[in-house]
Order: structure tokens, then C-alpha cells, then sequence
């Protein structure tokens, strides 16, 4: 079964950012959230756009640090 909804906790492990940041973006409205009465529940489907970014970000870093050095033509060979 795929989970939808999240609790706080639940999404700041998902988001790997501290649970007081999720507490703070729910507070001010800036993630979409819902009250059951009891805890507040995150729609985990909003973050999509969050995940996909990271992928490329991590992607073109990791292609960076592949990246040979390339040799500085300004060393001289003293041998």
C-alpha cells in the first residue's frame, strides 16, 4: 500500500530536513496540509517537483567531480 499522507515527522525524515522546518512550513501555509483532528497530515504527492530537482542537482555535481583536472600547460617538466 502507498502512502499519501504523512505526518510531520514523517515527512521531515522523507525530506531529510529537521522536523521543527516542517512544523514552520505547515505553520505559514507554505506546504499544502491537512488537520485530521489529532495530527497534521502532509499530501507527500507535493514534493515531486522537490525530489526531481535534487536528482539533478546531485546529478550535475556528481558529473563536475567526474570531470578530469585538466593538465595546466604553464607546469613545466624540470625532469
Amino acid at each position: 500500500m502507498i502512502q499519501v499522507y504523512l505526518t510531520i515527522k514523517e515527512t521531515a525524515e522523507y525530506l531529510e530536513v529537521p522536523k521543527e522546518y516542517v512544523e514552520h512550513l505547515a505553520h505559514h501555509n507554505k506546504i499544502k496540509k491537512l488537520n485530521d483532528g489529532n495530527q497534521i497530515l502532509i499530501n507527500k504527492n507535493q514534493f515531486k517537483n522537490h525530489w526531481e530537482q535534487m536528482e539533478k542537482y546531485r546529478a550535475m555535481i556528481q558529473e563536475y567531480l567526474n570531470e578530469p583536472i585538466p593538465e595546466d600547460p604553464d607546469i613545466k617538466d624540470e625532469d
